[in-house]
């Protein structure tokens, strides 16, 4: 099978993170037989075509080179905000679906995979190719505030031959504000590094957390249940792995509770080192709200590290446990608290941790994924009709 791979995230050097599971999809399809052309917008000027890792990529020229960051940067939701950003979006999105039409000729592809459904989504749209649209947090959220969003997605993900989600969480918000039949979704994850995350955890380093220091990630609240557990002689260290506008915020918070000399801000740190550092926890705490699906948790879980996380957390509940490997609990300082002694304390949890994440590899294994997007293809070619079967 021969497809186009669209996307608006798409590693450009060894070690970087945009987009890094696309191309652990994609590196997986290719190991299966199957030949993939990736198309990604150029970045700062930096565009036009490339062999990475014995894969075609073609980055899409869409502005003068020192407009080209609207993509790898998070920050295109704000940019089209702008006239000028929404003049290059078009832009980006009309000239990725001339690219796509050209390459399904010239290449004979036989299916378009877009992930997300803005930008990608609509570029295959207007390619009039055979399409398969992924939903992965960020366009879902745009659904839901904007009507003119809404209105377009709707025709984006009705023309789909097929709809996919990474959690269960973004297909029932997807269903609901774009008017698609729930049952028709495809949840599927997207694969993680196994490799790379292959050890288990021995225990004894206290508490993790990994993400971006945002207020969607609710540390604030991490930080009140660490000064409950001291304050009640039952304290643990905390590592926090992550940057962001919040963290000066969080490191006060975490002095004015009394906490700072148990807790330790590392920053955001390369994707190879995060299992060295969060490796041996006891707990892996995973406070957020409304996750597309959380791939920091899934992370621990397959270090087997018991996870506690929130019930309003989103996708994350498709990934932690609600008891054994792992607990929910309201996003509550106390309740969190007490879910975080409970696991770090009993041997059995890190027992259960480590059956959870060997049934999560088997899950997420990008081997395994490639395997399921393979059959989700062929069922996109046979809804779109015999002559592209």
């Amino acid at each position: 099978m021969n497809l186009a791979c669209l996307t608006h995230a798409y590693p450009r050097w060894e070690g970087d993170v945009a987009g890094a599971f696309i191309e652990r999809l994609v590196l997986a399809l290719t190991a299966r037989g199957h030949g993939v052309h990736v198309v990604a917008p150029a970045d700062a000027g930096k565009g036009g075509k490339e062999l990475r890792h014995q894969v075609p990529v073609t980055r899409v020229r869409y502005a003068p080179a020192r407009r080209e960051t609207l993509a790898y940067r998070g920050t295109m939701v704000a940019a089209v905000r702008s006239p000028a950003g929404l003049l290059f979006a078009a832009s980006l999105i009309q000239r990725q679906a001339r690219v796509v039409a050209r390459l399904c000729r010239e290449e004979q592809l036989e299916l378009v995979h877009a992930h997300w459904w803005i930008p990608g989504g609509v570029s295959a749209w207007l390619a009039r190719r055979p399409y398969v649209v992924t939903l992965h947090g960020t366009d879902v959220a745009l659904l839901e505030g904007s009507l003119p969003a809404r209105l377009l997605a709707r025709r984006v993900l009705r023309g789909a031959a097929v709809v996919t989600a990474v959690s269960s969480y973004l297909a029932e918000r997807a269903a609901r504000t774009a008017g698609l039949d729930l049952g028709s979704i495809v949840v599927q994850p997207m694969p993680a590094d196994t490799r790379a995350f292959g050890r288990t955890s021995r225990g004894g380093a206290g508490v993790a957390t990994v993400g971006r220091l945002t207020p969607q990630k609710r540390i604030p609240l991490l930080l009140e249940a660490m000064a409950l557990l001291r304050a009640g002689d039952r304290s643990l260290p905390l590592t926090v792995v992550g940057d962001g506008p919040e963290r000066a915020a969080l490191e006060r918070r975490a002095a004015d509770l009394g906490i700072a000399d148990q807790t330790r801000f590392l920053g955001e740190l390369p994707p190879a080192h995060i299992p060295d550092v969060i490796g041996d926890a006891d707990v892996f705490a995973f406070p957020a709200q409304g996750e597309g699906l959380g791939l920091a948790a899934a992370e621990a879980l397959l270090l087997g590290i018991p996870v506690v996380a929130t019930r309003d957390g989103g996708g994350v509940t498709d990934i932690v446990p609600s008891n054994g490997a792992g607990r929910l609990v309201a996003p509550d300082a106390r309740e969190l608290a007490q879910a975080i002694v409970e696991l770090a304390r009993d041997p059995e949890r890190r027992r259960l941790a480590a059956e959870g994440g060997a049934a999560l590899r088997r899950r997420v294994e990008p081997a395994a994924v490639a395997e399921r997007f393979e059959a989700v293809y062929l069922q996109a070619l046979q809804r779109a009709g015999p002559r592209h079967a």
